[in-house]
């Protein structure tokens, strides 16, 4: 795909989403975090549901690190992982607590030694919490980036590179929304609404689908 193409696919996604933002609920970066951190083979909307329970009786690293993990579990028991990830949120806290003064820290290296956080996880915090350019690379941006040749990898890593080598600079703050929605209400995984796609015209899907009879 060359630089054009590229270029026009996010003019229009702008265009048609001037200011995205995560599907998540939250208030503050912790919240982001935890929600995050909690969505791993999970919808949001299921995330946000338990937060919703969550959030109102706790939403510090103090107030769910006192909950423990077994008062945790009741908030959270409708995700998957369930059991893992409030371990997980515990031990999260505790080192937030300890080591962070009860602070998210706006740090790569700092947020990936969360028990839980990966560099997706990272990213999607530094990028949605701290409005830095990267760009967290899911299941949807990764079938979007390889499906329409906009940035084609074998691996998550290598996709994540590549979109940050070729999405302008103008757009690389909200990519990561753009996409992700993109993929998860158009280019959904197992019939692609070509059809109904604002940039299928610049896409290189080589089957495209056509629209079902009562479109």
């Amino acid at each position: 795909m060359n630089k054009e193409k590229r270029q026009e696919i996010f003019v229009r996604l702008r265009k048609q989403n001037p200011h995205p933002t995560t599907e998540l609920r939250y208030t503050s970066p912790f919240e982001l975090l935890i929600a995050v951190l909690l969505s791993a083979q999970a919808t949001d909307i299921s995330v946000n549901k338990a937060t919703l329970g969550l959030y109102a009786i706790a939403n510090t690293p103090e107030t769910i690190f006192a909950l423990g993990v077994e008062g945790l579990i009741p908030y959270i028991q409708t995700i998957g992982l369930y059991r893992t990830k409030a371990k997980n949120t515990i031990a999260t806290c505790q080192i937030l607590i300890e080591q962070h003064g009860g602070q998210v820290p706006h740090n790569r290296e700092a947020l990936e030694a969360l028990p839980g956080v990966g560099r997706k996880t990272a990213n999607v915090v530094l990028n949605t919490a701290f409005g830095e350019p990267t760009i967290a690379v899911d299941t949807h941006i990764f079938r979007v980036s390889n499906r329409t040749g906009l940035a084609p990898g074998k691996n998550v890593e290598l996709v994540e590179q590549k979109l940050l080598k070729v999405v302008p600079n103008e757009f690389k703050l909200d990519a990561h929304h753009w996409l992700i929605l993109h993929g998860r209400y158009t280019c959904i995984a197992r019939k692609p609404q070509c059809w109904n796609c604002m940039i299928a015209d610049l896409c290189e899907f080589k089957t495209k689908t056509p629209p079902p009879a009562n479109a």
